[in-house]
C-alpha cells in the first residue's frame, strides 16, 4: 500500500511503525474469507483490508477520529485471524492498536458510551472491584430485561448482568507473595524449575481454580511455583480500549515484580493460563520499547513469557489415572493460535493424557468474547457466540477444553455442556480435583487406552 506521510508525523515513532505496517498491506483482500465481523455484516468496512484504509486516511493525515472509523474500528474484535491469513505479514495487532489510542486521544465519544467504558477499566482490571461487581451483578441479573431498556448503555450493561456469574466464587487458595514449593522431584532428586505464575485480575476472581490446577500439577513434577508480590492485571483490557497510559502502567507494574523474582532467585519462565494476557504479556516488549528505564526489562519480560502448555511440554508428565469417555472438543482461542501462534501444542497434551479431542468446526472464527468485546458490542458477540456454540454441538462432546477464561464464560453461558480450561483437565487426569463446578458423573471416567502415546515425546529432546 502507498502511503504519503509527512516528514512531521514520521517524527513520532508509533506512527512510523503504523506507516511500515501499511505498506506491507497490497490489498489481496484474503483476509475478507476468515474476518468474524465482515463475515457477519458482509461491509468491507468491517473487514480488515477496510480498517486497514480507514486507519491509513486518519493516521497519515493527523485527523481525529470521526464516528464512522471510530464504529468500525469498535466493531473489531482483534482476534488477529487477519493475521494469520494474509500471505503478506501485516501486523494488524499493532496497526490497530495504535488506532484506538489515536481514537482514544482524540475523539469524544457520547456520554453514555464514555461513562461506560470508563467503568469497565476502572473495575475489571482490579480483582477486589470486580469481585464485588460481580457480586452485585448476581443480585441484578432477574432485572436484566429492565436494564435493557435503560436509554443510552442499558443494552451493554444488561449484557453485563447475563455474563456474571449463577454461583457463588470460589476462593482463592494462593496470592500474590506466595511461594509453593516442588511436591515431588525428578529422578535424580532436586529441583526440576522455578517459575513464575500470573496472577492477574479476571480470571483469579472467576476461577482461581485453573491457577490452582496448573500450580498442581508443575509442583508435582519438580517445579517450584512463585506468586510474586506486586503484579496484577496484565493490561490488555485497557490497551485494546485505546487506554495505553492505563495499560502500559499495568506492564511496568508486572514487570518490575518479575524483574524482582529474575534478580533474585532467577525465574526460568513467566507462565500464563489465560492466551489473551500471554499474547499481551509477549508483547510487552514491542509495548514498552520507547521507555528508556523499561525497554530493556520488557524485552527480557516477554522472552521468558509462555503459555502453561508450552512449558508443560518441556516436562515429562507422569502417565495419566484417568481420563473421560467420549469426545472432548477442543476450542482454540484467537489469542491463542491467532495471537501466540499455538495450534497443535494443547491437543497433544490433551492426547497423551487420553482425551479424545476433536476439532470444534470453524475453529477459527472467534467465539465473540475478545476481552471486553462481548460487554461492548453484545449484538455482535451474542451472533458469534450462537455460531461457536452451534458448531461445537456438532461433535455431541462431553465436555469443551478450552486456555482463557473469557472464551470460557461466553462459551458457557450459551450451553449446558461444560466448558473448562486444557490445564484443569491434564490436573484432573493425575488425580487432581474435578474441574471448578463440574460434578464428573462416575459413567464418564474411564481408564487411559493401554497403548495411549508416551507422555510428552519432546521431553527427552528439551531435557
Amino acid at each position: 500500500m502507498q502511503t504519503r506521510f509527512a516528514p512531521d508525523r514520521l517524527a513520532d515513532a508509533a506512527t512510523r511503525e503504523s506507516e511500515k505496517i501499511l505498506r506491507t498491506c497490497v490489498h489481496c483482500g484474503f483476509c475478507t474469507a476468515t474476518c468474524p465481523t465482515y463475515l457477519l455484516l458482509g461491509d468491507e468496512l468491517d473487514s480488515p483490508r477496510g480498517r486497514i484504509y480507514l486507519i491509513k486516511d486518519m493516521l497519515e493525515g493527523g485527523k481525529p477520529a470521526t464516528p464512522e472509523v471510530v464504529k468500525h474500528i469498535d466493531r473489531c474484535l482483534s482476534c488477529l485471524s487477519c493475521m494469520t491469513t494474509c500471505p503478506s505479514g501485516v501486523h494488524y495487532m499493532h496497526l490497530v492498536d495504535h488506532a484506538r489510542a489515536h481514537i482514544q486521544d482524540t475523539y469524544v465519544r457520547p456520554p453514555a458510551d464514555r461513562r461506560l467504558r470508563d467503568l469497565y477499566a476502572r473495575v475489571l482490571p482490579h480483582r477486589g472491584r470486580f469481585r464485588a461487581a460481580l457480586m452485585a451483578a448476581r443480585l441484578g441479573r432477574p432485572f436484566g430485561p429492565l436494564v435493557a431498556r435503560l436509554p443510552g448503555f442499558g443494552a451493554r450493561l444488561a449484557a453485563s448482568l447475563k455474563l456474571s456469574p449463577t454461583r457463588p466464587l470460589p476462593k482463592a487458595r494462593y496470592r500474590p507473595g506466595d511461594t509453593i514449593a516442588a511436591t515431588a522431584s525428578p529422578a535424580g532428586g532436586g529441583r526440576r524449575g522455578r517459575v513464575a505464575i500470573l496472577t492477574g485480575c479476571a480470571q483469579q476472581v472467576l476461577r482461581p481454580t485453573i491457577n490452582e490446577a496448573a500450580i498442581r500439577l508443575l509442583t508435582a513434577h519438580g517445579v517450584e511455583v512463585v506468586l510474586p508480590r506486586g503484579e496484577g492485571c496484565c493490561g490488555a483490557l485497557v490497551h485494546h480500549m485505546g487506554r495505553e497510559g492505563e495499560a502500559h502502567a499495568a506492564a511496568k507494574a508486572n514487570i518490575d515484580a518479575w524483574t524482582r523474582e529474575i534478580e533474585g532467585e532467577g525465574l526460568d519462565a513467566i507462565l500464563i493460563t489465560t492466551s489473551g494476557c500471554g499474547t499481551t504479556v509477549k508483547d510487552y516488549g514491542f509495548m514498552l520499547r520507547q521507555d528508556p528505564a523499561y525497554a530493556e526489562k520488557a524485552a527480557r519480560v516477554a522472552a521468558l513469557a509462555r503459555d502453561v502448555t508450552e512449558y508443560l511440554a518441556t516436562l515429562e508428565l507422569s502417565a495419566p489415572l484417568r481420563t473421560l469417555k467420549g469426545p472432548l472438543a477442543y476450542h482454540s482461542a484467537c489469542s491463542m493460535q491467532h495471537g501466540q501462534k499455538i495450534t497443535d501444542l494443547p491437543k497433544r497434551l490433551l492426547k497423551e493424557a487420553g482425551f479424545a479431542v476433536r476439532d470444534v468446526p470453524e475453529g477459527h472464527i472467534c467465539c465473540g468474547s475478545a476481552g471486553t468485546y462481548n460487554l461492548l458490542q453484545p449484538e455482535l458477540a451474542d451472533r458469534l457466540r450462537d455460531r461457536k456454540v452451534a458448531n461445537i454441538a456438532k461433535l455431541a462432546p462431553v465436555a469443551v477444553a478450552a486456555g482463557n477464561i473469557g472464551c470460557m464464560t461466553q462459551i458457557g453461558i450459551g450451553t449446558d455442556i461444560p466448558v473448562v480450561h486444557t490445564v484443569e483437565l491434564l490436573d484432573w487426569a493425575r488425580g487432581g480435583p474435578a474441574p471448578h463446578g463440574w460434578d464428573i458423573p462416575d459413567a464418564l471416567v474411564t481408564a487411559p487406552e493401554a497403548d495411549a502415546p508416551a507422555p510428552n515425546p519432546l521431553a527427552a529432546a528439551l531435557g
